[in-house]
């Protein structure tokens, strides 16, 4: 029986096939004397030996025969399809028998509690991750519910998630088979992550160590402060320390994951001591030279004063991808003030040239070919498609906020926005370039002096910068999920509806109202998954529906439903919609809800924007848990705070049930300053970084700190203006949430500020 179920101890690096990455990983650990947790594991030939024996091949490739992996209804049917047949299974009693007998040796005289894992025979390689991929299982105890455990991962490896990461990798489906490694679990009272490379400078001279107290749950999901460590590999000896205040902690009781508030005192204690930092540096350092000097990346925890090495994997870099490129472009700063026939405010960096289209409306965006230059009076979300395939985009009216601002910059098109004539003075069919870094418009194809790169290129980092500050992308594009996915950031801190619902073209209730109230949901869930499966375990905070009433009524059938209102950006919109047509809100709740539950996709978490009343967001809350989706540990609830309203009563909407706020800075700096953000004439009056917004911004940090939640920030500010990035950071918000063009630097300009506050805190002790 020793070719199914195997000690770890018998393992080594070379066993992939038979034990999986994370299987062949820690037995080579074990061999190599390394303090990992005892244990054993259920090898790929268990899993072969009970796929042949229950003569499910030929079933999972008939469930597979067809299926078009773009297509994520079918994809997730056939998961579904596929994961039942195994569940519903027999273990063969020779497997079962033998994972029944390791588990008894395993926890003789010990706790009974194990964690159950996957591990897939091409995971953790370095040049196609698996990790993610499929389920683990804590906290098991018990010979039947072990057996079970193990089936359940084995029936994970058909997750719709992992079929189509194995089709875009190019794997052979059936040539991937899983194994389950099964440890003993650690009590952990410190755990944390650490890299064998500085992560922000690439300095393979120093170690960088993050630890929290309690379960290293927190610590991978991001959801709590770490303390840093930087450990001088040479010399051994510490270099840097960032102590964190810990709110709260993750401990195990009666065999459940249960959550622990720290006080000030405690949670601001440093989480490891010094001698155990250079402890756990130095095995460190031995892992590094065990796998031929490559950089690792880390999980460890300490239990009763031992630390513990849970899993090691090479640290890998991401590779460029690029998206497809639209128009000719050229690299910033080609272009210049020669020829330049119109200018307006730059609201989308890059410059591309093409000839001139000119919409008039929305019923005109067919017309518009690839590679053209949209020019408009204004776009709303009737205009997308038209976007979609335009070299670079122009308009009359509208700021940095604007509809085609904050689009042009999610698609990774050059825009130029506020030029007041650009549908009267450029002509149809006339080639220009736009500079809408400059915010300038040039006769001609100036761009091609420049070196031609695809507009819509954007490198990935080539190594992760370390923050404690969450760096999150604003997105709304399914298609650029992949592509966004592949850069420095550490989730999506706001998926907007917009371009999806566009994409659905009829109007939500004329759907409802004709029985197609699944069509909504089908297509709406998928998107919602593609980008939640991109991101995968990242977490993805997906905002409700907010359209205006003219918005809506721009889609078909919205006439008959939507009312002309005076001011729509004070009218009817946002969660005031949820609890006058729960109905309707009840088909995006359906859309989450399938995401999470059948793909799986548990990292998509929930926004609800433009919320004015306590009495609102219960109402919203109890529609939610109607539907299944109230709050736990691994679903969050935020709420955008937009509305003055909301800030000054911040206390009694935390007192409501939330994890945390995003500060929408574009609404908010509307309603302070009572300015339309789209209003031509006072577009220079609009300010974000006015004193009173300032004040609002820093008024909901400070609550939010004080109230132990979440605090981030969705709007267009932070993208232009790097001084409140710093502002933010010595605040204390907990996360920023910005477009993708301007990952990289945001992130240099998080990591500096919380530098510099470090360096503030070591003088001022020394002082």
């Amino acid at each position: 029986m020793a070719d199914k179920v195997m000690w770890l101890s018998d393992i080594e690096r070379g066993d992939v096939p038979r034990a999986g990455g994370k299987g062949a990983n820690l037995g080579e650990m074990i061999r190599s004397g390394f303090p990992v947790p005892s244990g054993f594991v259920v090898t790929s030939e268990a899993y072969y030996s009970f796929i042949i024996q229950n003569d499910l091949s030929d079933k999972i490739w008939e469930a597979l025969r067809g299926i078009d992996m773009e297509d994520s209804t079918r994809l997730q049917a056939a998961s579904r399809h596929i994961k039942q047949m195994i569940v519903s299974a027999a273990v063969p009693d020779d497997t079962a028998g033998a994972i029944k007998r390791f588990y008894k040796d395993l926890v003789h005289n010990v706790s009974p509690y194990v964690a159950v894992r996957s591990s897939a025979t091409a995971e953790d390689l370095p040049e196609a991750s698996f990790a993610g991929q499929q389920e683990s299982f804590l906290n098991i105890s018990g010979e039947d519910n072990v057996v079970e455990a193990v089936q359940r991962c084995w029936a994970s490896l058909w997750d719709a998630r992992a079929i189509y990461y194995r089709d875009r990798q190019g794997f052979d489906q059936m040539k991937i088979g899983i194994a389950v490694p099964v440890q003993r679990m650690v009590e952990a009272e410190v755990s944390g992550v650490l890299f064998t490379v500085e992560p922000v400078s690439g300095n393979r001279d120093k170690i960088y160590i993050e630890a929290a107290f309690g379960l290293g749950e927190v610590v991978v999901g991001g959801k709590v402060d770490l303390d840093s460590y930087i450990v001088d590999k040479r010399r051994m000896e510490i270099e840097q320390r960032h102590i964190a205040k810990q709110a709260w902690q993750l401990v195990r009781a009666d065999g459940d994951n249960r959550r622990v508030d720290l006080s000030p005192e405690e949670g601001g204690k440093q989480k490891l001591s010094d001698d155990k930092i250079i402890e756990l540096a130095g095995i460190a350092g031995r892992l590094e030279e065990h796998y031929d000097n490559e950089p690792q990346d880390v999980e460890w925890a300490t239990e009763k004063g031992t630390i513990y090495i849970v899993q090691t994997r090479p640290v890998t870099t991401l590779k460029v991808r690029a998206g497809k490129p639209s128009g000719v472009a050229a690299k910033a700063g080609a272009s210049s003030k020669e020829g330049v026939i119109l200018s307006g405010v730059g609201a989308s960096p890059g410059i591309a040239s093409g000839p001139v289209h000119i919409l008039h409306s929305a019923d005109e965006v067919d017309e518009l070919k690839d590679g053209e230059v949209l020019v408009a009076v204004m776009t709303n979300p009737d205009f997308v498609p038209a976007m979609r395939r335009a070299a670079a985009i122009i308009t009359d009216a509208g700021g940095r906020t604007s509809h085609a601002a904050i689009v042009s910059r999610e698609l990774g098109v050059p825009c130029i926005v506020g030029t007041d004539k650009a549908t009267s003075v450029l002509k149809k069919g006339e080639t220009v370039t736009v500079d809408g870094s400059r915010g300038t418009v040039s006769a001609g194809t100036i761009a091609k002096r420049a070196e031609a790169v695809p507009a819509a290129v954007i490198p990935a980092s080539e190594s992760r910068i370390v923050t404690g500050t969450r760096l999150y992308v604003n997105l709304s594009e399914p298609e650029r999920a992949a592509e966004v996915a592949a850069m420095d950031v550490d989730g999506v801190g706001l998926l907007r509806a917009e371009f999806m619902i566009a994409g659905i073209g009829r109007h939500p209730r004329a759907l409802y109202d004709e029985g197609k109230g699944d069509l909504f949901i089908d297509k709406l869930s998928t998107g919602l998954a593609e980008i939640a499966a991109a991101f995968y375990p990242r977490p993805v905070f997906y905002r409700t529906t907010d359209f205006k009433t003219n918005e809506y009524h721009d889609l078909e059938g919205g006439d008959k439903y939507e009312e002309s209102e005076a001011n729509p950006m004070l009218g009817y919109r946002g969660i005031s919609r949820y609890i006058r047509e729960p109905e309707i809100f009840g088909m995006e709740l359906a859309a989450v809800n399938r995401v999470r539950q059948d793909a799986k996709l548990i990292n998509l978490h929930l926004m609800l924007p433009f919320v004015r009343k306590p009495e609102e967001l219960k109402a919203a809350q109890v529609l939610m848990e109607k539907a299944g989706l109230s709050r736990r540990r691994d679903f969050k609830l935020w709420i955008m705070v937009e509305v003055p309203s909301t800030l000054i009563r911040m206390d009694d909407f935390i007192d409501c049930g939330i994890d945390g706020v995003s500060i929408g800075s574009n609404d908010l700096t509307q309603l302070v300053l009572g300015i339309d953000r789209d209003s031509r004439k006072l577009a220079s009056e609009f300010d974000e970084m006015d004193e009173a917004v300032l004040q609002a911004m820093h008024t909901v940090v400070d609550v939010c700190r004080r109230r132990g939640v979440t605090s981030s920030i969705c709007g267009q500010a932070p993208s232009f203006y790097p001084e409140l990035v710093e502002l933010l950071i010595d605040w204390g918000i907990t996360s920023i949430s910005i477009n993708s063009d301007t990952v990289g630097r945001t992130r240099r300009m998080i990591a500096a500020s919380e530098a510099r506050l470090l360096l503030e805190s070591v003088l001022e002790r020394q002082d």
